[in-house]
């Protein structure tokens, strides 16, 4: 069974080689708002538990570059969402998560450098930094509504049992974190 590929083959704008896509957003950032049914964060989302187990993954559009970042902050998330006792908790991980300092292809500490291009200018690196960082706000706000029980507030099992999968053995944190 092949892995699960992004929908959004064109993308409206690259920033490096990595799809700068419209996403249904409360947060500042450069990605363009979008009103559709699904973005880029909801197929990251709707995907994780597939893709997650494969430990290739080949890269059809500069979209599936985007869902694999995602794929692998989820990854983070999960991780981070396993010590929270409930929804609130849970939400204030996310958004210390998402502003924490982070790498971008082209840094060293970035694992997947081999599948990405670093950014060409210094506007370029910041745009793409920007967008990173509203995707991770963005992802981060949509699983906790989706790991969190409304009737419980506790983290569902379903999807806690994820955040020790590697998915293409990668991890965005460094070894032992």
């Amino acid at each position: 069974m092949p892995a699960y590929h992004s929908q959004f083959t064109t993308a409206p704008q690259v920033v490096g080689n990595m799809a700068l896509l419209p996403i249904r957003t409360q947060f500042k950032g450069p990605a363009p708002r979008d009103s559709s049914e699904q973005d880029i964060v909801d197929e990251a989302l709707l995907f994780f538990k597939a893709n997650v187990f494969f430990r290739n993954y080949e890269i059809k559009s500069e979209a599936d570059r985007t869902l694999i970042y995602l794929t692998l902050y989820i990854t983070e998330c999960l991780k981070k969402l396993q010590k929270a006792k409930s929804k609130n908790e849970g939400l204030k991980e996310m958004q210390s998560l998402a502003i924490s300092k982070f790498s971008i292809p082209g840094e060293g500490q970035f694992p997947l450098n081999a599948m990405y291009s670093k950014p060409a200018n210094r506007q370029e690196e910041d745009t793409m930094r920007a967008y990173i960082q509203q995707l991770r706000q963005e992802t981060g706000a949509r699983l906790v509504e989706k790991v969190f029980d409304p009737e419980t507030d506790k983290p569902s099992k379903w999807w806690m049992c994820f955040a020790k999968r590697k998915f293409m053995d990668k991890s965005l944190s460094g070894p032992g974190q």
